[in-house]
């Protein structure tokens, strides 16, 4: 593996999605208002891009936090038209490099690793110099080995 590069793990996370989410800061503001005071904390944020007035929403919790949020999501539920959809027991990989601010084809290379994998793909945010994945417990293993595969040249 390249020495500036990082691959690390984080198991057991719940990927909770809106769909028909309002596509506005004031909206997603109160949600997550709310899901702080039930003290849990938010990981991943992806947001889809807007159709009109709505949009997709996901954002992932740690499997401890499964309980005290099903009770948010029922409320949700009940008093909106948001569809909620809760996926728990995934993983997160996070590959790090700060070279990637600057280095053409690093993404390319972690998608390409995983492109013959097949494996379900939940989720994926990015920044500068970190790209991040969330997997089922079902594909992590092989995820993991591609992407640390393809990394080590």
């Amino acid at each position: 593996m390249n020495s500036t590069t990082v691959i690390s793990t984080v198991d057991n996370i719940t990927l909770i999605t809106l769909q028909g989410f309002p596509a506005n800061v004031g909206a997603m503001s109160r949600i997550f208002d709310e899901i702080a005071k039930c003290g849990i904390n938010i990981d991943m944020i992806s947001m889809a891009p807007t159709h009109g007035a709505y949009t997709g929403m996901s954002f992932t919790i740690s499997d401890n936090d499964l309980i005290d949020i099903l009770s948010f999501v029922n409320a949700v539920k009940k008093e909106t038209d948001i569809k909620v959809i809760v996926s728990s027991v995934n993983h997160k990989i996070s590959i790090y490099d700060k070279a990637m601010k600057n280095t053409p084809g690093i993404a390319a290379k972690v998608f390409n690793a995983i492109s013959n994998t097949d494996a379900d793909i939940r989720l994926i945010t990015t920044s500068e110099v970190e790209i991040s994945l969330l997997v089922t417990e079902a594909d992590f293993d092989t995820v993991y080995q591609a992407i640390t595969a393809a990394m080590s040249y």
